[in-house]
């Protein structure tokens, strides 16, 4: 069933089953949809404001962008499953031969790659996501900007998730040197999406907090 069909408290209890999935890599895509959608918040909560007015153009165009952005996270959650699928069942292919030992290894190794495809694109979405929330942060209602805030601690999660996903399947690929690329790359997008959450939740608490 696909995740944007469950109930919440349906989703949990699979969660949190024994089944294989869903596992961390769908619900890391999920903090990224629940971040995404309280940034959808605020900015359904300034638009039509006389104070914000110089800004609504601005504001519909990250709604649109946002909206698409969250329908991504729900698919890459989806896909996250859709992959990990093929990858538990490569670990049980049979070794009992040279020709199976092949087949096996072959095999183990695109599906690693697969898995590690979906946490890569999910944390170029946080990226992209978070450049929206930066926006709202600046151009938001004062009085519902905390949401952004939170919205942006959920991306952080996806990200930190998402990257965890990518080290416990790279460490396991047999091509060293393409597993040291995806890595590579997973930690760029991770370093510059954590520098972007931490400015915009730090620029947050800031106009909130009154001491």
């Amino acid at each position: 069933m696909e995740t944007a069909e469950l109930q919440i408290r349906d989703y949990l209890e699979r969660l949190s089953s024994k089944e294989p999935v869903p596992g961390g890599g769908g619900a890391s895509a999920l903090a990224g949809a629940f971040g995404v959608s309280l940034g959808l918040m605020e900015g359904n909560l300034t638009l039509g404001k006389k104070k914000y007015r110089e800004y609504e153009a601005e504001i519909r165009d990250i709604q649109e962008k946002l909206i698409r952005i969250r329908e991504d996270f729900l698919q890459l959650s989806d896909e996250d499953e859709a992959v990990f699928l093929p990858l538990s069942r490569a670990y049980g292919l049979p070794r009992d031969s040279a020709e199976h030992e092949s087949i096996r290894r072959i095999t183990l190794e695109k599906c690693l790659c697969d898995a590690t495809d979906v946490p890569i694109k999910l944390m170029k979405k946080v990226v992209e996501a978070l450049d929206l929330m930066e926006k709202l942060a600046e151009h938001g209602s004062r009085l519902s900007v905390s949401d952004v805030g939170v919205g942006v601690q959920f991306l952080e999660t996806a990200l930190n998730g998402a990257i965890m996903n990518v080290y416990i399947n790279t460490r396991m690929m047999q091509d060293r040197e393409h597993a040291g690329q995806m890595v590579h790359h997973a930690e760029t997008l991770r370093q510059t999406g954590i520098r972007k959450a931490q400015d915009i939740f730090d620029k947050v608490e800031k106009s909130i907090c009154r001491n």
